[in-house]
Formats: structure tokens, C-alpha cells, sequence
């Protein structure tokens, strides 16, 4: 079910110059933020990079079986069967089994919030704006605030009384060696798990006696109807990461693992599924800090074009008093921001890698500065080819 509730609004000229103008001083922030964070991810990458790279030059792989005391202190690779006397329970819904780690995901039915916005500029500068709220009910696996909502009337939704949770063992064995929870919980692999009408008791005695409960495709159902939902009622389903083989790659310290602190700087400690060669877990690993450095590149130019945008939005708000050309001005501020962030975040990437690793650092420099005068010149041919489209149109 949904609602829709629409509202309009409108801002002057004048009140749109106070609103960009105080959009320059977050801008400044932002720009300075991503200029840091861009920085700092290069040193990160260095750093992780060089560490992995020192790793893998001195892993050792060693049986799982017997325990080498000369391995003290080493970066060791180990391969073997998880193990484990512990039970895995949760009590309040009496769910009992044997496994890593057990995860209850709980998702509750509640209203949804979304917005859409149209806005159009007036003659003079002013700024009409129409939004329309839509509000729908759906699951959610966390607590959404309806007190929020611009018509929380009709709209509230109940306190989340239940809560997804993890139980994980506090100890378990590598064939010789022993594990702790800082192994234990990087062990990923988890399959569904499903459960069945024998639960129902325990969990009707945990949410009262007056709650409908019934199993569902394999998860608990509270609600009066599993077909036709309402707000507030829950579905609960479960995660198994099994026993069974994994590889680690850490410190040997006594019968356990801990990080390897690296001469580069990082903590090594990697956990994978299965028995996975210590070679294949670098190159995973390698190619994971890959992906995140230029993740975090491009999210740093992204809010870098972001920021001067901002910093030029007052010249759009000014140009607004006849629409068309604040239209024409913020393309054009729109073109520079972009050529500004190509060059700033490039410079800034190229200035890390002078201080982290100088060798790679000028070529980096050299494409940003090309990009930068390949927009200027397309702005500028876009610029000159206006007055002739315009004249031939005269004609």
C-alpha cells in the first residue's frame, strides 16, 4: 500500500544568493576534505601494497597438524579443518546448532519515505519547487524513523522490539592450532539456514503468547498473514558459516595467529574459505587494494567537481534573473568545476605519489594537466559554435 502527499514551495532571488552563498563555505570544506582523502589514499595504497608485496617474499606455508615452535614469530600460511565444542545458540528463539558463527536477520514491515523534486526557475531569479512524498510499506532490516517523515500522520511505525545478531564461538581449533574470535570472525561463507515449525513454541514464548507465529519458506513469521503483511510485523531468517576448511595467513604466536606487523607499515592477518594457496591469497589481496584505491580516487574527484561546483554557484544564482542564461552559466561553471577537479585531484594524487613513491608521479601530473586543457578547448569550441548556430538560426 502507498500515499502520495505533495507540497510546493518557493524561494526568491534574494534567498537563493543567501543559500549559495553559504553553499561556498561548505564547499571550501569539502574541497579540503577530498584533497586530504585523496591524498591519504595513495599513502595507503603505498603502504598496503609494499606490505603485501614484503609478505608474500616471506610466507611460509606450514602443516596445520603439528606445531613448529622454530615458526615462532613468522609469517606462516596455513591450511586445515575448523573445529569447535561450542554450540552455537540462540536462546531466545530456541535455534541450537553446531557451526562458526550463527546469524539472525530480522527484518520488520514498516512505512517507507521517498522524495521526488521538481524545480523550475521564474523570470527575476526566484525558484518554485514541487516535491511529492510517496509513502510505502516494505521490509526493512533496520529501525526507520517514521517521526522524520514530512506527514508522519498515518505513517508511524512501531519500535523494532527485535533485532538481527550475530553468535559466533569464542574459541575453536585448526586441527593443532587454536583459533580466537579475531580469526574466527573473518571466516565468511554463510548459507542460509532454514528452520521449520519446531521453533515455533520457543519463539511464541519469547514474543508473547498473544503474537501469531508460523514458519515460512524457512524463516519465522510474525503477523497475522504471511501473504498480506502488515506494519510491524517481523520475518526471521538465519545464517550459517559452517565448519569446515579455511586458510590463514598471519604471525605464528604460540598455538595461535595474531597480525604480522610489516616493515612497510600494515597489520597482516587474511582469512579465506577454503584451502586457497598463499600465493592466490596475495593476489586477492593485491587486487582488492587496487579496487579500493581508485574506488576512493574517483569518489574523491566526484566531490572534488562536487565542491567547485559549489564554490561557482552564486554566478548561476545571479544569471538566474533571466533563466536561460543562468541555464547557460552554470553549464558553463559546470565545465569548469569539472576541469578544476580533474586538475586539483590529479595534482594532489601526483604530489602523494612524490612524497610516497616520485617514480610514477609525472606521468600522473601530465594526464591530469591534458584533460584539463582538453575540456577548456571543447568549452571553448562549444562557446564559438553558439553565436554561429544562434546567427544561422537569425538567418
Amino acid at each position: 500500500m502507498s500515499d502520495r502527499y505533495t507540497e510546493t514551495t518557493s524561494v526568491s532571488w534574494f534567498g537563493r544568493i543567501g543559500r549559495s552563498i553559504g553553499g561556498v563555505l561548505f564547499g571550501l570544506i569539502l574541497l579540503v576534505a577530498m584533497i586530504v582523502l585523496l591524498f591519504w589514499n595513495e599513502g595507503r595504497a603505498v603502504t598496503t601494497a609494499r606490505s603485501l608485496a614484503e609478505g608474500a617474499g616471506i610466507v611460509v606455508s606450514v602443516p596445520s597438524n603439528v606445531i613448529d615452535r622454530a615458526n615462532e614469530g613468522r609469517l606462516v600460511h596455513v591450511t586445515g579443518n575448523v573445529s569447535t565444542d561450542e554450540p552455537l545458540t540462540d536462546s531466545a528463539f530456541g535455534i541450537t546448532t553446531t557451526g562458526v558463527r550463527l546469524e539472525r536477520n530480522v527484518e520488520m514491515y514498516q512505512w517507507k519515505e521517498t522524495s521526488e523534486s521538481k524545480t523550475e526557475t521564474k523570470l527575476g531569479g526566484g525558484e518554485e519547487t514541487v516535491t511529492t512524498y510517496t509513502y510505502s510499506s516494505e521490509w526493512s532490516s533496520s529501525p526507520i524513523n517514521s517521526g522524520s517523515f514530512k506527514v508522519p500522520d498515518g505513517h508511524q511505525n512501531p519500535a523494532m522490539n527485535i533485532e538481527s545478531r550475530n553468535f559466533q564461538v569464542e574459541n575453536g581449533r585448526l586441527d593443532a592450532f587454536t583459533l580466537d574470535s579475531q580469526v574466527l570472525g573473518r571466516i565468511g561463507g554463510a548459507r542460509e539456514v532454514p528452520v521449520g515449525a519446531d521453533v515455533i513454541d520457543a519463539v511464541r514464548a519469547a514474543v508473547g503468547a498473544g503474537q501469531p507465529v508460523s514458519a515460512v519458506d524457512g524463516r519465522i513469521y510474525i503477523g497475522f498473514d504471511p501473504t498480506r503483511p502488515r506494519v510491524g510485523d517481523y520475518r526471521i531468517g538465519y545464517e550459517l558459516v559452517p565448519l569446515g576448511p579455511i586458510s590463514v595467513v598471519a604471525r605464528q604466536q604460540g598455538t595461535g595467529f595474531a597480525p604480522y606487523q610489516t616493515q612497510a607499515g600494515d597489520r597482516l592477518l587474511m582469512v579465506d574459505t577454503g584451502n586457497v594457496p598463499a600465493a592466490e591469497m596475495f593476489a586477492d589481496a593485491v587486487t582488492g587494494n587496487t579496487i579500493m584505491t581508485w574506488v576512493l580516487r574517483l569518489l574523491g574527484l566526484v566531490f572534488l567537481a562536487v565542491a567547485f561546483g559549489l564554490l561557482f554557484a552564486p554566478l548561476g544564482v545571479v544569471a538566474d534573473v533571466i533563466p536561460f542564461l543562468g541555464r547557460i552559466v552554470r553549464m558553463g561553471t559546470g565545465l569548469v568545476a569539472f576541469a578544476l577537479a580533474a586538475l586539483v585531484g590529479s595534482a594532489t594524487i601526483a604530489i602523494a605519489w612524490f612524497w610516497y613513491r616520485p617514480i610514477l608521479a609525472l606521468g600522473i601530473l601530465l594526464a591530469g594537466v591534458a584533460v584539463f586543457y582538453a575540456v577548456g578547448y571543447l568549452g571553448r569550441k562549444r562557446g564559438a559554435a553558439e553565436p554561429e548556430a544562434a546567427a544561422a538560426e537569425g538567418g
